[in-house]
């Protein structure tokens, strides 16, 4: 199935969250946070503003980015969770 994202949202999905902590124990499912990051699949085309024009997009597709806790919708695309949200709900793009 294919997810075209309109005016400003965007269409992400979440990066696995680690099974381990930082001591080296394994985290339950129970357990584990639901990562606040994840890479962009797709993007609309901006948000048309009041004098017409459309505001260009900050985020791309492919960007590994960082969202809050509770942003977006959750949805399942041929089997994996996705998430689209709001491109204010993202907070940074994480650069390499």
């Amino acid at each position: 199935m294919k997810i075209r994202p309109l005016a400003d949202k965007v269409l992400v999905e979440r990066v696995e969250a680690e099974n381990k902590t930082a001591g080296g124990i394994v985290l339950p499912d129970a357990a584990k946070e639901k990562p606040q990051r994840g890479k962009v699949i797709g993007v609309g085309e901006g948000k048309i503003l009041d004098d017409g024009t459309r505001k260009k997009m900050q985020v791309k597709k492919g960007d590994l980015v960082l969202f809050t806790s509770y942003a977006g919708t959750e949805v399942k695309i041929d089997g994996k969770e996705h998430l689209i949200m709001d491109e204010s709900d993202i907070m940074a793009v994480i650069e390499k």
